[in-house]
């Protein structure tokens, strides 16, 4: 496992920086500082009270909680630049029909920091052939 050094900025006393919650995990917890009740449809912002500075080459991700995403919680704009500096926030929306309390200290997203590839196009005829071809949706079944 490869480690990564990541500067930080804490932006309130209270802040909780990202954690991992078991050796070897992926996603990073994130916790609430607010508490608030997501009414469903309705999507909240949550500042973290924390800024970081990925290195260039590296995104963050902000993903759902599987325990949050039973109860039909989940989070929107996932994708954090390497050159954003400002707070970090989640944002959280309540796709079930009752309304759901997030209390201080709770966990609400996780956060992948992942290494991406700068993308340059070059435009062709023809695509290379796979095995799965133009397949799409259902395309493998059930």
């Amino acid at each position: 496992m490869s480690h990564l050094s990541v500067k930080f900025s804490a932006l309130a006393d209270d802040v909780v920086l990202p954690s991992y919650a078991h050796e070897g995990d992926a996603g990073l917890d994130l916790r609430s500082r607010e508490l608030k009740t997501l009414n469903p449809g309705e999507p909240e912002l949550f500042k973290l009270g924390f800024a970081l500075a990925l290195p260039p080459g590296y995104v963050g991700i902000v993903k759902d909680r599987s325990s949050l995403g039973k109860r039909g919680i989940t989070t929107l704009a996932g994708v954090i630049d390497h050159t954003y500096r400002g707070e970090y926030c989640v944002v959280l929306v309540n796709v079930s029909q009752a309304p759901y309390t997030v209390r201080p200290g709770d966990k609400i997203a996780q956060l992948l920091v992942l290494p991406v590839a700068t993308v340059a196009f070059e435009r062709v005829k023809d695509l290379p052939e796979t095995t799965r071809g133009t397949g799409g949706f259902g395309s493998t079944g059930r």
